[in-house]
């Protein structure tokens, strides 16, 4: 009988002659998973011996992820900004530089907005992470897709928030009634080109949703959507943020001052580039 540390070791292996990124970690995480344990705990246990059981569990996981699922579908769930929300196939798997879009966002705000639009919610993870950080505000999820509102709607329940989070779905703002008016606008919307998706990782191209991923014009297209028609849904003084692609900036800039509003900024991820778009009505 193999041993949990035999285990981990033959799934990295695996991982490995797969490509897979991070094969060790992956291997803990998920070996850890099918057997209820944490990662610190997983060590303590190395020596203990892995029933027929639980190696049948493992290896279905480890099936899954060696066809390249991502890492937080085959777990089913992500941990994003203190919260852990459910992940599938619904949606997209938010990233590291979302949660730092967030961070930007909330440490941009002159004071606590009221009323929140997040566009494009995908499972929820920009909507309910700005319901936690602004335990005040009234938040709006919109997104075209109703699988994508399920998940996001699971999530909002789980997480406690759904009391003042409210889904709606709609092609951008075609949905919402006119004569809203928020503080905050935010959106992670499609900005990647056709090429660009094609080119991406095998868990990326595969498996996450390309309608969340892709956009014409060279990717500008839907970010050029929202900052033309988000001057109207924006109280005084509001501000729009957005999360871009390469090669954006310059773009939105123009697109923002043509559509009236009156100051920008770009702001770089954590590998420096510009990624982060804010414009104020």
């Amino acid at each position: 009988m193999l041993n949990v540390l035999e285990v981990v070791k033959k799934t990295s292996e695996f991982f490995a002659s797969k490509g897979i990124e991070s094969p060790r970690l992956n291997a803990e995480l998920l070996v850890g998973h099918a057997l209820g344990l944490a990662r610190m705990r997983l060590y303590l246990e190395f020596e203990r011996p892995v029933s027929d059981a639980e190696l049948a569990a493992i290896r279905e996981l480890v099936r899954r992820r060696g066809r390249r699922e991502p890492l937080q579908y085959v777990l089913g769930f992500v941990d994003f900004s203190g919260l852990r929300l459910a992940a599938d196939r619904r949606a997209l798997i938010p990233r590291p530089e979302t949660e730092l879009f967030v961070e930007t966002v909330v440490s941009r705000c002159a004071a606590p907005p009221m009323r929140v639009l997040d566009l494009g919610t995908g499972g929820g993870a920009v909507a309910l992470a700005l319901a936690k950080a602004f335990p005040g505000a009234l938040v709006t999820a919109v997104d075209a897709s109703p699988e994508a509102l399920a998940l996001a709607g699971e999530n909002a329940a789980a997480t406690g928030f759904a009391p003042r989070v409210s889904l709606v779905r709609s092609d951008w703002f075609s949905g919402l009634p006119s004569g809203d008016a928020y503080d905050l606008i935010v959106s992670n919307p499609p900005y990647l080109t056709a090429g660009e998706a094609a080119a991406a990782a095998p868990e990326v191209r595969d498996h996450e949703p390309a309608a969340a991923l892709v956009s014409g014009a060279e990717g500008f297209a839907d970010l050029a959507s929202v900052i033309a028609a988000a001057p109207p849904f924006l109280a005084a003084g509001g501000m729009l943020a957005l999360e871009t692609g390469i090669g954006h900036h310059a773009l939105a800039a123009s697109a923002a001052s043509r559509a009236g509003f009156t100051r920008t900024e770009s702001l770089p991820d954590l590998t420096g580039r510009d990624r982060f778009f804010l414009a104020w009505t």
